[in-house]
């Protein structure tokens, strides 16, 4: 049995549905603030207690999670659609300039921490969840590129590789028909890898207001909001605090059990 992959699945698959839900239900409204009931303790009536606001916390929690998930997601989208033929591009052109200029860019991105890179660009064409995106998914090309470049090298030299050139066709669709597939298994586990980084990278954003910006939720800027309030009302900081850090552990574990998964090696020593 593939635990890992099992109760990954199941904290993600908790997690996607909460913000699914959010678009049709929340507990409480997350618009409005009800000053009489700020910083209460989770009870009967507020599961996870309310904010400085009188918010209820889960409501904020489901809805912030559809902000999360859509920016970490279409990023990750963003670094798969643009590094991925950029790595098979220089595999296929594996010590030629093209290989050199793509390798030495991806090399540059990699010189600098990509929480950096994000902050620099959010705060040069300004906050927001667009932004939040672009930043995000530009560190995650590099990183789809190397992997796929790696990864094809090798392929490059089989002889399904070498019988596709005999029958005529070149490089790009010898990329897209007899490359790609082989790699999709790597690209799944990475993306979901990459899945989990684009979570701690938005939360960091939004802790720093570079994020999503009010009035939408954001789990970042819920902590950020807390963080002078921790010996008044703890619950107001522990909740996304370990909403954040139970996200991340489901993506990781969903990683490691697609990647014992779909490796034939580890299927093997299991068996």
């Amino acid at each position: 049995m593939n635990r890992p992959l099992i109760l990954g699945a199941a904290i993600t698959a908790v997690f996607l549905a909460a913000a699914a839900l959010s678009f049709v239900w929340t507990p409480g409204d997350v618009t409005t603030m009800a000053i009489p009931d700020r910083l209460l303790p989770p009870s009967g009536t507020h599961w996870l207690g309310t904010d400085h606001f009188g918010r209820d916390i889960l409501s904020m929690l489901m809805v912030g999670a559809r902000t999360t998930i859509a920016v970490a997601l279409v990023a990750v989208g963003i670094g798969m659609g643009l590094g991925v033929p950029l790595g098979l591009t220089a595999a296929a052109h594996a010590g030629g300039w093209l290989d050199e200029v793509i390798s030495r860019s991806a090399d540059l991105v990699f010189a600098f921490p990509s929480l950096v890179i994000a902050i620099l660009i959010t705060a040069t064409f300004g906050p927001g969840a667009v932004n939040a995106i672009i930043a995000i998914g530009i560190f995650n090309v590099p990183v789809f590129a190397r992997l796929t470049r790696g990864a094809a090298m090798g392929l490059w030299q089989r002889d399904f590789v070498k019988a596709a050139r005999l029958s005529g066709k070149r490089g790009a669709r010898i990329g897209a028909e007899h490359i790609l597939p082989n790699l999709m298994n790597l690209l799944i586990v990475q993306g979901t890898i990459q899945f989990s980084l684009g979570i701690l990278a938005e939360a960091g954003l939004s802790y720093v207001g570079l994020g999503a910006q009010p009035p939408v939720p954001s789990w970042g800027r819920m902590l950020a909001d807390a963080q002078t309030l921790v010996s008044l009302a703890p619950h107001v900081a522990v909740v996304p605090g370990l909403t954040i850090m139970a996200m991340v552990l489901g993506l990781n574990l969903l990683g490691d059990g697609l990647r014992d998964a779909l490796d034939p090696r580890m299927r093997a020593l299991r068996a």
